[in-house]
């Protein structure tokens, strides 16, 4: 087994003693679950006839002998995500699938599943981050019946797959395994896309224009092409060990990706079966830090700075920034994908995909190789790749050198010596950034602040001309608290149009960028937020700010004494226009008990007394109140 790397025993050891108490109580309950007997077992015939009431009678036949596994399918199926657009034919695969091995599988229940690419820049993003818990919620309901003897979770986007994986930890005495539907087929260039967007933002090409582009991208079913969060989720899936190796980049519509599903859920059936492969085991410190490693391998998503903590504490499992952070100055940038570089994730799989990256972070020290999965110990499974031959799924081992270098890198030769993510800090609080797409010459940016509490008065003032300048766009009221943090990913463009006019351009705010977070300098997810009374609240027009993602400096420049200010207080337009439309109304107690983004943002699983320095208390709801008063 090669050594491990030094800086990632170091910071598992610190969060295996940081989470001792917390990991122990998870381990208590979920052992007391499985100890307790299988759950069809414990309902009475009458419980097991509603559960078979609808099924075909070989089902039902199978059901009452008491003695087959029954695998609860939990799908974030609708048609308006193309990603999850092939999910609405799984169900019958694995029915069929498992009906072959003897077994019964059964739906669930469904979660909701927005798409963030249509509610960008529109009121419903504010339901986006709180989607999630509400798909844990969902998936603990579906699951609660106690029918199941395994799991097979259906999901790839954004927020969907860390709801799920939150959920289903709940249930984590069974086993689970994750079956995604993959990319979509490439459509036309990013840097194509990238460059109509930001002509767009100049008025210098129509509507109809930017939307042939857009059509030109978003063409089919399957997941977005680019290398956001939900390739990202998949990339996590597949390092954590909850995937079938290399499942995460098959084309939806494909021969491969249906033996796959079918696969994934003979292997829920066969580790029912046997008591192995339980999410509990697979899912430890060692895991968590195998996910936060190949996110930063692969320049991954800003967003899961807050999904993996809130993921990781549903495990028992305490990280924070400074651990990402800390990770990321060890962790070796392998590969180049868009936002990242100009390739797709198709190109990416073409190169030598997941089964490459894996064995590269595994030769190298860099992940832990002696990890539970659902394909059994050791993350050597997920070297291989699958292959049809004559009809029949075979695994094959993975290439072992890079087919193309501009993409996929090996551990001895890296685009970076570091990963894609940074933690900053100062006098504006704490927040990441993402450097794996930001030149280094853009990475210090020192420059007067321009303040904003929406992301239109922003643009109103990029369309105005007041922001061409070196600048400081500071956007707050943005936080979970105040809005539910959604993605200002609109704001993109334009940023990027003010640094190629040559400008020095930072982006500061307490809320989030998309997945997709580009070339821009943005300290994203400033913790504690405005609303709170963080220091945003105490920032005015003018006021200098310094940001260095070199350094990790988050600061004023010549503003000292910054909170003996009165801090600004939040327009009473803005506060009461997040507080209701678009369903806004129905997240109030959300807003009220959401915890930082540091702790993951959620109502679900806030961090114990003292862990990682954080209060145990919710956020105080007559912040919102008076904020609204203000």
């Amino acid at each position: 087994m090669p050594k491990l790397h030094p800086v990632v025993a170091e910071v598992t050891a610190r969060i295996v003693e940081r989470s001792r108490a917390t990991r122990a109580d998870y381990i208590r309950r979920m052992d007391a679950a499985r100890d307790s007997g299988a759950g069809r077992a414990k309902l009475s015939c009458a419980n097991w006839a509603h559960a078979f009431a609808g099924a075909p009678v070989k089902d039902k036949l199978n059901a009452m002998s008491g003695t087959q596994p029954n695998v609860g399918v939990v799908t974030a199926y609708n048609d308006m995500l193309s990603a999850h657009q092939p999910f609405e034919r799984f169900p019958q695969i694995i029915r069929d699938a498992v009906r072959e091995v003897n077994a019964t599988a059964q739906v669930a229940g469904g979660t909701p599943a927005m798409c963030d690419g249509v509610t960008q820049g529109r009121p419903g993003m504010e339901l986006s981050l709180f989607s999630r818990d509400l798909i844990a919620m969902s998936t603990g309901v579906g699951l609660t019946h106690d029918a199941f003897d395994a799991v097979l979770a259906l999901g790839v986007c954004d927020k969907i797959v860390p709801g799920l994986f939150m959920g289903s930890l709940a249930f984590g005495h069974l086993p689970v395994v994750f079956a995604p539907a993959g990319p979509m087929p490439s459509g036309i260039p990013n840097a194509e896309k990238a460059r109509v967007r930001a002509l767009y933002a100049q008025n210098q090409v129509d509507r109809r224009t930017l939307l042939e582009s857009e059509i030109g991208s978003y063409h089919s079913p399957g997941t977005c092409t680019f290398y956001g969060t939900a390739n990202s989720n998949q990339m996590m899936m597949e390092l954590g060990g909850l995937h079938l190796p290399s499942t995460a980049f098959v084309h939806p519509e494909t021969g491969l990706r249906d033996a796959l599903t079918a696969a994934a859920a003979k292997r829920a059936v066969e580790l029912a079966r046997t008591g192995q492969g339980r999410m509990a085991d697979v899912i430890s410190e060692k895991s968590i830090v195998n996910m936060i490693v190949a996110l930063l391998a692969t320049g991954g998503s800003t967003n899961h700075a807050i999904h993996l903590v809130a993921m990781a504490r549903a495990a028992g499992v305490l990280i924070d920034w400074t651990d990402m952070d800390q990770l990321s100055s060890a962790t070796p940038l392998l590969a180049r994908v868009y936002p990242n570089g100009s390739a797709d994730v198709n190109a990416f799989q073409a190169a030598g995909g997941v089964a490459f990256v894996a064995r590269e972070l595994a030769g190298a020290g860099h992940i832990h190789s002696d990890v539970v999965t659902v394909m059994g110990e050791g993350i050597h499974h997920y070297f291989q790749e699958p292959v049809m031959i004559d009809g029949e799924l075979v695994w094959k081992d993975g290439v072992c050198e890079s087919l193309d270098t501009d993409i996929l890198r090996p551990a001895s030769n890296p685009f970076d010596t570091e990963g894609g993510l940074r933690l900053v800090q100062g006098d504006l609080g704490r927040a990441v950034i993402k450097v794996s797409a930001v030149k280094p010459e853009n990475r210090i940016v020192q420059a007067p602040a321009a303040v904003f509490e929406t992301q239109e008065d922003a643009l109103q003032a990029f369309k105005d001309g007041r922001l061409d300048r070196d600048v400081v766009v500071v956007l707050r009221f943005q936080g979970p608290m105040a809005n539910g943090m959604p993605e200002l990913h609109s704001l993109s463009p334009a940023l990027s149009v003010l640094q190629d006019k040559g400008f020095k351009v930072a982006f500061v705010t307490d809320g989030r960028m998309s997945g997709a977070s580009g070339k821009t300098p943005a300290a994203i997810h400033v913790s504690p937020e405005a609303l709170a009374g963080g220091p945003l609240a105490y920032v005015r027009d003018g006021d200098v700010i310094r940001l260095d993602a070199d350094a990790g400096v988050l600061s004023t420049v010549g503003a000292p004494g910054l909170t003996a200010r009165p801090p600004a207080p939040r327009s009473r337009v803005h506060a009461e226009g997040s507080a209701w439309g678009y369903g806004r109304e129905l997240f109030a107690a959300f807003r009220h008990l959401v915890s930082t983004a540091e702790e993951g943002a959620s109502i679900c699983f806030g961090l114990p007394a003292g862990a990682a320095g954080h209060a145990d208390t919710p956020s105080d709801p007559n912040l919102v109140d008076r904020a609204v008063d203000a």
